[in-house]
């Protein structure tokens, strides 16, 4: 492509008398080049031939589909060649949908944001952050509970995201703030939802997690899935407690944890200004929200069991939440019933409770019971002690029979 001053040479040559070739040789370019400015009588902007795409024409198609499958372009391309019949591959159709993908991912970034009126709502999530505790790096997990009018935040720490530790968190929410909110808002947790379909609303609520919510009286609420926006009020909160209330500290054992987790709730949280509603949270809590709540005097708390089936291990131990707990040695290969509640463990074979331990609240720990390992040869360092059998009286018919309470006293381990 010629600059615009080469072409005004170009015509000045040609109004001289000078030939196609000869200006060609002059200006050192092409023959051609030169024919075709002379047939254009001047400069003008080169546009690059302009190709049929096979895509050209099933804009809108595209479109739809996209928006349909949730931006999911290798389902656009199966269903074009299944109903279009055309065969393209699938960078064709990831360029082809550039500017609807932008549009999808700004209409999942928008969010209308809506305020709840006093005791009608309430926030919870989890958040995992790694903490200094005794000089060792430990996973905690937070729960973090927000009222969507005050904006008031309740936070506890648990060692795990189990279904004991929502409720414990539940619970401690509604004794802090003096009452319950008429819906509780998450996200899609296994511990407390079984199933939600994205396209038709319809959510399937754990059973426990249904009867927790009607001891208190609150209703459950699950965020559309992929939408966990819609609960940006805890979901801010979560970052603020890591941000701020956790950040970079460390803490000599985990009640001191806790501790500082509650002075800082109490002393910073509750009193800042919040940016949005631009009042401490506590005032307005006081104000507004407090009188609005459901009273729970009177509620007793809600008492989870969970009734597990386990096989007794070769080392006398069952294994249930990362712990191992003991039972008699003589159930080794065996399978027993375990129920768990807030505050034992407890072990049953046939009709018969065979163990009890108080519930370990960390993770690879052991609960033994010495009792359970009598007779077994090694326990406690050495052999079992073993009285040795009496010398043989006189053949007789009584002799023979020899009662097994007398084996029983001998090996031990009884249940």
């Amino acid at each position: 492509m010629l600059e615009p001053d080469a072409v005004s040479a170009v015509l000045r040559l040609k109004e001289l008398g000078f030939g196609t070739r000869r200006i060609a040789r002059e200006l050192g370019v092409s023959r051609n080049t030169v024919k075709r400015y002379l047939e254009t009588g001047g400069w003008s902007v080169y546009r690059k031939p302009e190709r049929r795409r096979l895509l050209d024409g099933h804009e809108s198609w595209l479109r739809e589909r996209f928006e349909r499958h949730r931006g999911n372009a290798d389902v656009v391309r199966q269903e074009l060649a299944a109903e279009k019949h055309i065969i393209v591959s699938l960078r064709t159709i990831e360029r082809a949908v550039v500017p609807y993908r932008r549009e999808l991912a700004a209409a999942a970034r928008a969010t209308v944001r809506f305020e709840t009126a006093p005791g009608k709502q309430l926030q919870i999530d989890f958040g995992e952050r790694l903490v200094e505790i005794g000089g060792s790096k430990i996973k905690v997990f937070l729960f973090v509970a927000t009222l969507g009018f005050s904006r008031r935040l309740h936070v506890r720490v648990f060692r795990n995201e189990r279904q004991e530790s929502w409720f414990a968190g539940l619970e401690s929410t509604f004794v802090s703030f003096g009452g319950v909110l008429e819906e509780v808002l998450f996200d899609n947790p296994r511990a407390l939802v079984v199933s939600h379909d994205p396209l038709t609303r319809s959510v399937e609520f754990n059973e426990k997690f249904l009867a927790f919510a009607k001891h208190w009286g609150f209703r459950p609420r699950a965020c559309a899935p992929y939408r966990a926006r819609t609960k940006g009020k805890t979901e801010n909160g979560v970052g603020y407690v890591k941000k701020n209330a956790v950040a970079g500290r460390s803490f000599a054992s985990w009640e001191e944890f806790e501790a500082h987790l509650a002075a800082w709730t109490r002393e910073v949280a509750d009193v800042r200004i919040h940016g949005t509603t631009g009042e401490a949270p506590i005032a307005r809590f006081e104000r507004h929200e407090a009188k609005a709540l459901k009273p729970i005097a009177g509620i007793p708390p809600f008492r989870t069991t969970r009734e597990l089936i386990r096989h007794v291990a070769s080392d006398c131990t069952v294994e249930i939440d990362g712990n191992a707990y003991s039972v008699p040695w003589r159930l080794i290969g065996e399978t027993v019933r375990v129920t768990v509640t807030d505050a034992a463990v407890r072990v049953h074979h046939a009709a018969h409770e065979i163990a009890v331990h108080a519930v370990l609240s960390g993770r690879r720990q052991r609960a033994i019971d010495p009792a359970h390992y009598d007779g077994v040869a090694g326990a406690s360092g050495r052999y079992a002690a073993i009285a040795p059998a009496p010398e043989p009286e006189p053949l007789a018919a009584s002799s023979l029979l020899r009662p097994l309470d007398d084996y029983e006293s001998l090996l031990g381990g009884g249940f």
